[in-house]
């Protein structure tokens, strides 16, 4: 069989749920098999797909209809101007998470020598994000999941920054270091009670532990914020990604751990995501 009927036959399973881009998803899945881009498969369509191939699209469309996600299927995910490896045990990166990077490198120059510290690091996509564009920063990133910690040393070395980066497996109570110019984080910020609600691609593949922020959606948040006033050196900077209702709450807790709140940053939808804080 082609590749332009194993993409029409994958589209039509898939168009069936109309929440799939289904000719996109069938395309990248495809592209993906074949090792090339989702552009050059559509200019230069294969003749013939041999058999075991032709097995493999079957069975990952079979996995998107059930609503994993494709970043889940592809094992990778884009985010900011890296391929990112994405799997089941790291939350998949979001384009509104691009913010943090943005403010990041609007509040340091390149020519800075910072420390940083990713507190959740995940897919290890905010840090490496940074470490790409500010060449002299070094960092380290916890994670209380020992399989996220191997996604983002995966992904360190895949972007060769092994020399500026450590990931350390701890939970956030017991991380204890000299102090850091900078904190990033996004921490678990959904209520329990909401977890439910969520779509069936995020609340049945992406890991709880990355999504849920307990009964009030604020006790990570909390605890960040409790930590990385300890962590953070005197005018250092903490820039921390929420929820668009966490504004207030967060600024009363900003203020109880000695924090200024430089900015509230909106995201692409116009929401209140990322707050900027500075240690007092």
């Amino acid at each position: 069989m082609n590749s332009i009927k194993l993409i029409k036959i994958g589209t039509k399973i898939l168009e069936k749920n109309s929440k799939f881009n289904a000719a996109l998803d069938s395309e990248l899945i495809l592209s993906n098999i074949l090792k090339i881009t989702r552009e050059k498969l559509i200019i230069y369509p294969r003749k013939k797909i041999n058999k075991s191939l032709e097995n493999k699209f079957n069975s990952d469309i079979k996995e998107r209809k059930l609503k994993k996600p494709i970043a889940y299927i592809l094992g990778y995910k884009e985010f900011w101007k890296q391929k990112f490896i994405t799997n089941p045990s790291v939350l998949i990166p979001r384009p509104d998470t691009e913010l943090i990077i943005e403010k990041v490198l609007k509040n340091f120059k390149k020519n800075e020598n910072k420390n940083i510290l990713d507190i959740g690091t995940g897919s290890g996509c905010i840090i490496l994000s940074i470490l790409l564009e500010r060449k002299k920063f070094r960092g380290v990133g916890i994670d209380l999941s020992k399989q996220a910690i191997n996604v983002a040393k995966m992904n360190a070395k895949m972007q060769q920054f092994a020399n500026r980066i450590r990931f350390i497996n701890t939970d956030i109570d017991n991380f204890f270091s000299y102090k850091y110019d900078l904190i990033v984080s996004n921490p678990p910020y959904i209520k329990k009670s909401k977890i439910n609600n969520l779509i069936e691609d995020v609340k049945n593949f992406e890991p709880k532990l990355a999504l849920d922020g307990g009964p009030d959606g604020f006790s990570a948040v909390l605890k960040v914020i409790k930590k990385s006033s300890k962590l953070l050196r005197k005018n250092g900077m903490m820039f921390l990604e929420i929820d668009s209702t966490q504004v207030i709450k967060t600024k009363e807790m900003l203020i109880k751990y000695k924090f200024y709140t430089k900015e509230v940053c909106k995201d692409l939808s116009g929401e209140n995501r990322c707050i900027i804080a500075i240690k007092l």
